[in-house]
């Protein structure tokens, strides 16, 4: 089970940084080049708000995964 708890951690953060890409590349920066006003405040909000909330969470528990934070002795 630990072997999966370290799998999935490597999953956790690979969706991080994938999640990251999207949301920057895709989303973000395309509506805050358009140019119309209502998608120049979608792109702020997506890059500024959802995508580090999104990208740091996956991260952080990845992180936490691989450290072996979920071991269940430590609970």
């Amino acid at each position: 089970m630990e072997g999966i708890k370290k799998i999935l951690g490597w999953l956790w953060i690979g969706l991080a940084l994938l999640t990251a890409y999207f949301c920057i590349a895709k989303f973000g920066l395309p509506k805050i080049m358009s140019g119309h006003q209502e998608d120049v405040v979608f792109g702020i909000i997506i890059l500024f708000i959802l995508t580090p909330i999104i990208s740091i969470g996956l991260g952080v528990f990845g992180y936490f995964a691989l450290k072996g934070e979920y071991h269940e002795e430590k609970m």
